[in-house]
């Protein structure tokens, strides 16, 4: 049997998936990534969602600041009088504080949930990140980040070249296929530890029927099984985010598998 007709099989032939413990492993695997490939695509979506609600925001924030310039290290607003303020969107807490009324500390305190909190205070810049499972720690040391004024991008900044730069902000093309490659690794290993632990009852499943199979045939063979849930779970996951596919393939694969496993070969009884 055909590798693409193993895949036709996959939707439309369950029979035909008996012939996936012959297919090649590397055929296998190659599929197994496409799965994985499927299953990343709605996270490089919302991604991108959060990356313009967080451009969105930033244009509402740049509105309410005063003109300002940097000055010796400092901020110094044109306006003496300016007052210092807090403003919080849907994805961003931030603070202005050209006084220095508020601190690092407080910056970082202010942050909740998926919030970013930025701060543009007297003496510096401060950016602290949702550490999300501790991922911002570990990639860059710790999730509040300091940053001098008397360096770039801060160093001779103003309000109007903020406002510039924010609003010419644009979403590089490449951007999506780099989100796309970074999310496939975590997709893989979830979706093949996954396959694996299915796989192992497959093959007990199998053996309890009398089937001469072995273990590597069912994990083959579930691999392709996967591919109904795993649309299914991708289109889910357009909806729900947090949706955890891991149960669903599970039992469709299991149940796909069903049929796929009376194509397999009996195992020969003694005296028979």
């Amino acid at each position: 049997m055909t590798f693409r007709q193993l895949i036709k099989g996959s939707f439309f032939h369950f029979s035909d998936l008996k012939g996936a413990k012959d297919t090649p492993f590397w055929k296998a695997i190659i599929y197994l990534l496409v799965l994985s490939v499927l299953l990343a695509i709605p996270s490089v979506f919302q991604a991108i969602d959060v990356l313009k609600e967080i451009k969105a925001d930033s244009l509402k924030i740049v509105e309410r600041i005063p003109d300002f310039t940097i000055s010796d290290g400092e901020i110094k607003t044109a306006d003496n009088d300016a007052d210092g303020f807090i403003y919080q969107t849907n994805s961003i807490i931030f603070t202005f504080d050209p006084d220095g009324s508020r601190s690092e500390k407080d910056v970082k305190n202010d942050l909740v949930g998926n919030y970013f909190s930025i701060g543009l205070l007297k003496k510096e810049a401060i950016l602290a990140l949702p550490d999300y499972g501790g991922i911002s720690t570990s990639v860059l040391g710790d999730n509040v980040l300091k940053f001098s004024y008397n360096q770039q991008p801060f160093k001779g900044l103003t309000s109007q070249k903020l406002k510039s730069a924010i609003q010419n902000v644009n979403l590089p093309g490449w951007l999506p296929i780099l989100m796309l490659v970074a999310g496939i690794y975590p997709t893989l290993i979830s979706l093949a530890v996954t396959i694996v632990f299915i796989s192992f009852a497959a093959w007990i499943f199998a053996r309890m029927r009398l089937k001469s199979v072995g273990f590597l045939d069912c994990f083959k063979t579930i691999i392709f099984c996967a591919s109904i849930p795993t649309v299914l779970s991708m289109i889910i996951l357009f909806f729900q985010p947090q949706f955890d596919y891991s149960l669903l393939i599970t039992i469709i694969s299991m149940f796909i598998f069903f049929t796929a496993s009376r194509g397999f070969p009996n195992v020969k009884l003694p005296g028979a």
